[in-house]
């Protein structure tokens, strides 16, 4: 004997079965009704939305050392590219291809000259397959042996770099039409020792082995806000001046505008009060140079004790409409996959992402 419930929804399928055209016309109308009611609902705000520079591209940061790893296999990684492109991502850029013994592609170089560990699976090779399937392009992130940072000399990484550059365009250069460029992963926020003379072989050769495709770095600022990661302090007295950053990064541009085509800096190290000094300098000296003006503008919190949690949506809105009254090219972030994807370790990063989109008028 059928119960109550059972009864009704067998008769309310029944009815939807038998109602034609004029039941869809209802519904489509029920629906708009619904989505306007939704728009009504929605929280108003006191600032325009859609007014800062959207972001297009994103940092894949599969070797994590200070984040916590996801451990995320080919399916999860493609559900995250639809989340991207959705939001209007068309740019993804593995942040680098090995930091120390981890690497992302099985290296016959690093595993045999660094001793390297071989990676389970070939995670290069699977961006790439996913670049190409959802249409976005790929920029491949140099090696970073970590004596740099033992060091302070970026020279140390040209060596590897040389054979890492020609192993990769053989092997994968020329098999993925999605392979659109190349990022110098040395981080720097000044004058820094060999800085110059590294940017400018590995950009060289970069560019020589592929033909001219397009490299660009993406360094820091030296603000208050640039800390060590593993320190308790948020902030420091000592930080760059306007006038130091533009003289001191004159003279980087000016050795390597030849062989690198746009630079991106981060932008979580100085505070939100001084984004638009700083990002005019920026934008000057990377016309004055002829190359792209890019935005890193970091998805995560950098005013919080614990590092490192998803920003607030308000800071990112700052940083973003500073980018665009600067006159910018370009915004990519650090990065979408922890920060601001909906299926993110961390549940605020999927709310950092619906709150984007209603600023930018997407639909998710």
């Amino acid at each position: 004997m059928e119960d109550r419930r059972s009864f009704l929804k067998k008769m309310a399928i029944g009815a939807s079965a038998l109602a034609v055209p004029g039941a869809l016309g209802s519904l489509a109308t029920s629906c708009g009704e619904r989505a306007e009611a939704a728009e009504a609902a929605a929280t108003p705000t006191v600032t325009p939305r859609g007014a800062g520079l959207p972001v297009t591209g994103t940092f894949l940061d599969e070797i994590s050392h200070d984040i916590p790893h996801q451990n995320w296999g080919e399916a999860e990684w493609d559900a995250d590219f639809s989340h991207m492109k959705r939001m209007g991502i068309d740019t993804v850029i593995m942040i680098r291809s090995g930091y120390r013994k981890f690497i992302t592609y099985p290296s016959e170089y690093l595993t045999r000259k660094r001793g390297c560990y071989m990676p389970h699976t070939d995670l290069l090779d699977m961006y790439m397959r996913l670049a190409d399937k959802h249409g976005m392009k790929f920029w491949f992130g140099l090696y970073d042996s970590g004596r740099y940072w033992d060091t302070g000399d970026m020279s140390w990484e040209v060596e590897d770099n040389k054979y890492v550059i020609d192993e990769v365009w053989e092997r994968y250069g020329s098999k993925h039409p999605s392979f659109g460029g190349w990022y110098i992963s040395g981080e720097i926020s000044r004058a820094t020792k060999g800085a110059i003379d590294s940017f400018h072989a590995m950009g060289k050769q970069c560019k020589d082995v592929s033909g001219g495709l397009p490299t660009f770095i993406s360094p820091w600022i030296d603000g208050k806000k640039a800390v060590a990661a593993a320190g308790s302090a948020l902030t420091k007295e000592e930080a760059v001046s306007v006038e130091e950053h533009e003289r001191e990064w004159s003279e980087i541009f000016d050795g390597i505008h030849d062989v690198v085509d746009a630079c991106a800096f981060q932008d979580g190290h100085i505070d939100y009060d001084e984004l638009d000094a700083f990002f005019e300098v920026n934008k000057r000296m990377a016309d004055r140079y002829g190359m792209q003006c890019w935005t890193n503008a970091e998805s995560f919190d950098r005013d919080m004790p614990i590092k490192f949690f998803p920003i607030k949506f308000e800071k990112l809105r700052l940083k973003l409409e500073a980018a665009r009254r600067a006159g910018y090219d370009k915004a990519i972030t650090f990065e979408f996959s922890h920060f601001m994807s909906p299926q993110s370790a961390y549940r605020q990063a999927g709310h950092l992402y619906n709150r984007y989109c209603d600023y930018f008028g997407i639909e998710v």
